[in-house]
């Protein structure tokens, strides 16, 4: 039965299956410690529709492809966004992905400029002597800790390309401040308690918003190439333009879901790589034949085996592994009825990894986005690491261009390796990262 947005009589509609969980915490032990588990024993014992209790609410799972179409296309606005209030909106609150329908597609028009190719050359050009400079100075070595080492540099790279500049002497205090607001949603104690990572991201929070504030009245006057002069001069033909404090709420969100997920990409990557030395070499040799120590932005289509690569990394480790909504009202998916107001929850990670859609998903294979293989093209939502519809990540191609840039400038100076028997196990607690930091062996290249 295809999805439907009209709801047919109460009698024709089935119950949705499911269970609470534990008592108060539900199932949020499950989601934050095994989630890669856990969702495909929950579709095991369920199916494709189950409702569950997790980090203080009640959800409906809608897993597979035909679900991540049915939410994500949205038909007849279903479905709100703003469903990410209960999880980060004490942290992140009015971002993009927060907002909804005309509001939102207000913004993302203001936004847009910001993200098109004449503007990402420009960053490009502010990040690459950053990536040049931190690469040389890092040391080879037995544990050389990838994950760590990669956030710090996304960090410093959101700075020089949204900001222009790195912050300057409270560059540790906003640095930490701003891990503490990434880390504070998936806190099981929901309120500002002593001690608590939530009350840390509170006044994180406070910190990240009083820079801004700081910074707008220069960034307003100038003429400056980043994304926080962009947007305090982007405007609609109309002469819409977004207020003081638009520009601080898409300042901290965007600082945070674009290095987050370059972070988590390039860490995957790197682990593949050393995984299967051969796909390492393949990509030096492809970045070597491009005979140029930094990448341009008409080089990033010429990668296509790095291209390959970061697909399959995406699809084995999706960032963001649940994409949350909300119905608006009551409608109807495969015979269900999801009530008005209810949140519904679909999963990246489930598809991504689902024998379902999938040859061998366990195995790292990244000739299977090539044409001749398409296994993506399956089902139009089968591959959404960058969600899709109305809400698809504005930066994508952002993210796409940071993750070659550095890693075309890590192939040229090293090569790295793990013990053929080492296995990167994740953490789930905020979004997935290795719970190790993925330390590798780092040699330098002469």
């Amino acid at each position: 039965m295809s999805a439907s947005a009209t709801v047919t009589a109460a009698k024709d509609l089935r119950e949705i299956p499911g269970d609470g969980g534990w008592p108060l915490i539900g199932d949020s032990l499950d989601y934050i410690f095994r989630l890669d588990r856990a969702i495909h024993e929950r579709y095991e014992k369920y199916g494709e529709v189950s409702w569950g209790k997790a980090f203080g609410t009640r959800a409906i799972a809608l897993l597979g492809p035909d679900a991540n179409q049915f939410v994500l296309q949205n038909r007849g606005d279903l479905f709100a966004s703003s469903a990410w209030e209960h999880f980060i909106a004490n942290f992140f609150y009015r971002g993009l992905m927060l907002l909804d329908f005309d509001e939102h597609r207000m913004h993302r028009r203001l936004m847009q400029g910001a993200f098109q190719r004449e503007a990402l050359a420009g960053y490009l050009q502010l990040m690459n002597p950053r990536i040049a400079s931190t690469i040389a100075g890092w040391q080879s070595g037995a544990r050389f800790r990838v994950y760590d080492h990669l956030k710090a540099l996304t960090l410093d790279l959101g700075s020089e390309a949204f900001l222009g500049h790195l912050p300057g002497p409270e560059a540790e205090r906003l640095t930490q401040a701003f891990l503490d607001t990434v880390r504070a949603p998936t806190d099981l104690i929901r309120y500002p308690l002593p001690g608590t990572r939530w009350r840390r991201g509170v006044i994180g929070r406070r910190v990240l918003e009083e820079y801004f504030r700081r910074e707008l009245p220069a960034k307003r006057a100038s003429q400056d190439a980043d994304l926080f002069a962009q947007l305090c001069r982007a405007h609609t033909e109309d002469g819409a333009r977004f207020s003081d404090e638009d520009i601080v709420n898409h300042m901290i969100f965007v600082l945070m879901a674009a290095h987050d997920t370059s972070t988590i990409t390039l860490t995957n990557m790197i682990y593949r790589l050393a995984k299967s030395p051969q796909w390492q070499e393949r990509l030096r040799e492809e970045s070597r034949a491009l005979d140029k120590p930094v990448l341009e932005h008409d080089d990033l289509p010429k990668l296509e085996s790095m291209t390959w690569v970061m697909k399959e990394a995406l699809r084995i480790c999706a960032p963001v592994p649940g994409l949350p909504r909300r119905a608006v009202r009551d409608c109807e998916y495969k015979g269900f009825c999801i009530p008005a107001g209810h949140m519904v929850q679909i999963s990246a990670w489930f598809t991504h990894t689902s024998p379902l859609y999938w040859t061998n998903p366990q195995r790292f294979d990244p000739e299977r986005f090539s044409d001749s293989r398409a296994e993506d093209k399956g089902h139009p939502f089968q591959w959404i690491p960058f969600g899709g519809g109305a809400h698809k990540c504005i930066g994508l191609h952002f993210g796409e261009m940071e993750v070659k840039a550095i890693l075309h400038q890590l192939l040229l100076r090293f090569r790295w390796s793990v013990a053929e028997d080492y296995e990167m196990r994740q953490d789930f607690t905020s979004l997935p990262i290795p719970r190790d930091r993925l330390p590798v062996r780092l040699e330098r290249l002469q």
